[in-house]
């Protein structure tokens, strides 16, 4: 059987794979629930609205999606901020919806994938209710408690993300909690074995329903320093990935509020919890300051911890091809055996699109960065609407609904402008709701809306799901090594190889034509269906802007 019929029968309509591997290079699309598809006409997406979208998403050759948070929340944070682990936030539907959503979904050879939020819960989740009440109850040490300094001020100078102390005064016990995000989510103590255990009952608890694997949100922010020492200050203000420039997190050395080396041995528990259901995964968040390659090459290490991680490099900054390739490389030398999951956009950075520079054509751009991002060596994630080409959203301060971005507004203007509606046809709402969006929905992406891209041979929507249906019949595009090798300026090059197979890939990653010699490359042969565009020549390959071509190498 070939190689290519061996993976059809692996990713088909009816079974999904046994292959306990298969999250291996797999393309995961990422939905944001509260922004995919409404069915009832609130305003705000929903279960069932997914479910309705699942043949488009099944359409696009992906393997997984993974579902934002769902769980019910009071949402002050959208669903990170989680009051019940065990329960549906009734504005998206119910557990039962959420049933028949796995079974259509693994009808059709899609796996789920779903948020697990496990660092902080919501103040209004009924452990937190029971901690904060006195310093004697059975929970008082389900979360991080701290007494005043002796002048009243905080523990220590740990910083909230989303602005100001990380610490909260509590009036009930007179003590201060610990927040790493907003106030209204206090941090559990990892270092309480309970805790441990009633996280990991969660994680069992949707498992049993089916769900194929999760990504965990903040992943090593589980555990704080128990001495609680303050965080040294930088002479210089760090450049983070992972917050803006006019956030004074930017300011402290994080050795002591996250990244602790407490998480490996809760990691090695969780694993152990997902091994008990067959061909489950996880992928980390891992926000670091710096380069996250150390933290990721320990997380995912063998097969005792997490399957995968991903950072924030490519979730950042102009895409280039030199930048690129130094960050792969880098990540990929640092986490040796480890496995990296890939993300040029997801809903909380810009849309890479409007992170290019104001010269280049983004609607050429777009589905040459979706095949960047799935062609190396990890696996990739897709964000809603990046198959479409969609750029970020100015959303005016007075329809923000981000505490993040208003909090700095206006200098970061937070994460609500890559979270609008998805618009799937022409209809004054983008046909995303029958009611008032609970975002505007971008005029612009109305203009190019999945319906009018669908009659579009050329549309970003067509090359990139030409390239994701011919990319998931080359196990070497999904498990092989990468060598990257020199190209001229602007372009990226590597070979992919597992098995006796080897593909070529190069991307021209500006607006000029480039010219490649292939002498180095003898007995190349281009695929031709792959949804992009070049010209062959004698010995050379000529490439448009934003076009590439993949190669089969002959291997010795």
């Amino acid at each position: 059987m070939s190689t290519a019929a061996t993976l059809e029968q692996q990713t088909g309509t009816s079974v999904l794979s046994n292959d306990p591997d298969w999250w291996r290079g797999a393309v995961i699309y990422q939905i944001y629930p509260r922004s995919y598809a409404d069915s009832n006409g609130d305003g705000i997406g929903d279960l069932a609205g997914i479910k309705s979208k699942l043949p488009y998403i099944q359409s696009l050759g992906v393997d997984a999606i993974w579902i934002s948070p769902f769980m019910k929340s009071p949402m002050d944070d959208f669903g990170y901020d989680v009051s019940d682990y065990r329960d549906v936030e009734p504005m998206f539907g119910s557990l039962q919806d959420f049933k028949d959503l796995i079974e259509d979904a693994h009808g059709r050879g899609l796996r789920v994938m779903i948020d697990l939020v496990i660092s902080h819960t919501s103040e209004q989740h009924v452990w937190f209710k029971e901690s904060r009440q006195n310093k004697t109850n059975p929970k008082a040490d389900w979360y991080v408690w701290a007494d005043a300094m002796s002048d009243g001020n905080p523990p220590n100078n740990w910083l909230s993300i989303f602005g100001g102390s990380a610490w909260q005064w509590d009036t009930r016990r007179c003590q201060y909690y610990l927040h790493n995000f907003l106030r209204s989510q206090p941090d559990l103590n990892f270092h309480n074995e309970e805790v441990q255990e009633a996280v990991l009952d969660a994680a069992r608890f949707w498992l049993e329903l089916g769900v194929d694997g999760f990504r965990l949100d903040t992943v090593n922010f589980y555990f704080h320093d128990k001495e609680l020492r303050s965080n040294p200050g930088l002479d210089t203000r760090e450049a983070l990935t992972t917050a803006p420039a006019s956030n004074p997190y930017g300011y402290q050395q994080h050795l002591y509020d996250k990244s602790q080396p407490e998480n490996l041995r809760f990691l090695e528990k969780l694993r152990k919890v997902m091994d008990e259901f067959p061909c489950t995964t996880s992928v980390g968040e891992v926000g670091a300051d710096g380069e996250a390659h150390d933290i990721i090459a320990a997380y995912t290490k063998g097969n005792e911890r997490l399957h995968m991680c991903y950072s924030f490099e490519l979730l950042s900054g102009e895409p280039k091809a030199d930048y690129i390739r130094e960050s792969v490389s880098n990540m990929l030398n640092g986490i040796e055996s480890g496995w990296a999951s890939w993300a040029m956009s997801n809903h909380d950075v810009v849309r890479v699109g409007s992170r290019l520079s104001d010269t280049v054509d983004t609607a050429s751009a777009a589905p040459l960065l979706v095949a960047v991002n799935a062609s190396l060596r990890g696996s990739p994630c897709l964000y809603q609407g990046e198959e479409l080409g969609f750029l970020e959203s100015d959303v005016p301060f007075e329809k923000l609904q981000d505490p993040y971005g208003i909090e700095f507004w206006p200098e970061f203007k937070g994460r609500d402008g890559c979270r609008t509606p998805m618009a799937w046809d022409s209809s004054a709402q983008g046909g995303f709701s029958s009611g008032t969006p609970w975002l505007p929905v971008n005029k612009d992406h109305i203009a190019s809306c999945v319906a009018t891209q669908e009659r579009d041979r050329k549309s970003c929507l067509n090359i990139v799901r030409a390239f994701l249906n011919w990319r998931r019949q080359h196990l070497c595009m999904l498990k092989g090594t990468l060598e990257f090798i020199d190209m001229p300026n602007g372009v990226l090059g590597f070979i992919r190889q597992y098995e006796g197979e080897a593909i070529l890939c190069m991307f021209n990653m500006t607006e000029q034509v480039k010219t490649i010699l292939l002498s180095e490359f003898e007995g190349a042969e281009a695929f031709s269906n792959t949804g992009f565009s070049f010209k062959i020549t004698e010995d050379q390959v000529t490439l448009e802007g934003w076009q590439a071509v993949f190669m089969r190498l002959q291997v010795n």
